[in-house]
């Protein structure tokens, strides 16, 4: 009875974590394409999203709604390259939006769980099962068909996507490995990940001669009512995409958060088609996105099978892990 009321808990904190960062991802896109529309300066956006986090997350912790262990040098210096390929990914990925439409971005975005399952296996996690691997690459063989069928070739935006791709991949791998070895919370991560972003960022705008004009724009297009309700919202999501993506990552796995992208993306292609415009629907983008969406299927279908094979297994890791930690 006891090892059954472990388990069944993991599998709804799973479940949970990983819808949640699937809505919340998708209504990120869409935000971030409309701020941008308004407000071109995406690394001061990106900064001033970190300084809402960190003091946010502060605030939560002196008032005792969030729960966190005192901030200390030795994990700060294990998770800096963690935070800088996070900052790199969200700052090529919001240069990529400038420039092309959502279907296109989520279509190259797409191709993170291939390259997570690749460097998965180089880093000693072993080979992957037969199933999760012909799943992935179902997910990454029904972008390249709907890619062929949907977008007109764009050198910059392509490569600031897929440069985006590689680095998304290295911090979901630092996440996972980061909450296995330090046993950090969601929280804490994105704290930690808050502070060792301010210095890297503050120099990146200054640096590219956003600052201070990006500074002198914002407060006026502050006046607009708009932009002020799509600036405070991007604010909030961007906390809460950070939220449930870490989280996610812990309680499942790096591979799982990416083909959760993958799902949300045919949600957010979809409404990219018929909210934006500027695509036109071709047969092969109809069966590129079949293809992608029956891949990801097919890996959940997967992975859960794997996991309910092992639930024994699973619990006593976690047991041995937590007494070796006390």
């Amino acid at each position: 009875m006891d090892g059954a009321g472990n388990v069944e808990p993991s599998e709804i904190l799973s479940l949970v974590a990983a819808v949640s960062y699937g809505i919340a991802s998708m209504a990120m896109v869409f935000i971030n394409k409309a701020i941008l529309m308004k407000y071109a300066y995406s690394m001061t956006l990106l900064t001033v999203q970190q300084l809402a986090t960190a003091l946010l997350i502060h605030l939560g912790r002196v008032m005792g709604y969030t729960k966190s262990s005192s901030l200390n040098l030795a994990t700060a210096k294990k998770l800096l390259p963690l935070s800088l390929f996070y900052n790199a990914n969200v700052a090529f990925a919001l240069a990529s939006l400038k420039g092309v439409n959502i279907p296109m971005y989520i279509a190259l975005k797409r191709l993170t769980p291939l390259a997570v399952l690749i460097a998965g296996f180089f880093s000693g996690k072993g080979r992957p099962q037969l199933q999760v691997s012909l799943s992935v690459l179902a997910t990454a063989l029904g972008v390249i068909i709907a890619a062929l069928g949907d977008f007109s070739f764009d050198l910059f935006g392509y490569t600031m996507a897929l440069t985006s791709v590689f680095f998304q991949t290295m911090y979901l791998m630092l996440v996972e490995k980061s909450s296995a070895e330090d046993g950090l919370s969601s929280v804490e991560i994105m704290l930690y990940n808050a502070i060792l972003s301010l210095p890297f960022l503050l120099f990146l705008i200054i640096a590219t001669a956003e600052f201070p004009q990006s500074l002198f724009l914002l407060f006026e297009k502050a006046h607009s009512f708009t932009f002020f309700l799509i600036f405070i919202l991007s604010l909030v999501m961007g906390i809460v995409l950070n939220f449930t993506m870490f989280l996610c990552t812990i309680v499942n796995s790096a591979l799982t958060t990416t083909i959760v992208g993958v799902l949300k993306g045919v949600g957010s292609t979809t409404l990219g088609f018929l909210l934006l415009g500027g695509v036109e629907v071709h047969a092969l983008n109809v069966t590129g996105l079949i293809i992608n969406t029956i891949g990801g299927v097919w890996y959940s279908y997967a992975k859960y099978q794997q996991k309910k094979r092992a639930p024994k297994k699973l619990t006593s890791d976690e047991e041995a892990h937590h007494k070796e930690k006390n």
